[in-house]
């Protein structure tokens, strides 16, 4: 199975204009990604108001968006982003998914046809 992560590599999470953009630390703090997952970084995710954020998609899986992420919750991202490449359907159970995955979904679009 497969999986592309898209991070956001413009997002400022609240944090003035000047030095690196938050969602670039966070992308970097992604590297290397888990076997089976893509890492894509992204002009945006148009979730500026959440922090920095992430996607998780797949072909013929649900994709689930992420927010208000820091480069600390790399170890966790990367987890469920190996769990979510593993799914068949992108779902993974919910006792599963890392606990920022259950807090911080702001996003869930079905698979297109």
């Amino acid at each position: 199975m497969t999986a592309t992560l898209h991070v956001c590599i413009t997002c400022r999470a609240g944090q003035p204009a000047e030095g690196e953009p938050p969602g670039a630390a966070l992308a970097r703090a992604l590297e290397p990604a888990p076997p089976g997952v893509t890492l894509r970084p992204v002009e945006c995710l148009s979730a500026c108001g959440q922090g920095c954020a992430v996607a998780l998609s797949g072909p013929g899986k649900w994709t689930y968006v992420y927010g208000r992420l820091t480069p600390a919750d790399a170890p966790a991202i990367l987890s469920g982003a190996a769990l979510y490449a593993d799914s068949a359907d992108g779902i993974v159970p919910w006792r599963d998914r890392p606990a920022i995955f259950r807090k911080q979904s702001l996003a869930r679009i079905p698979p297109q046809e």
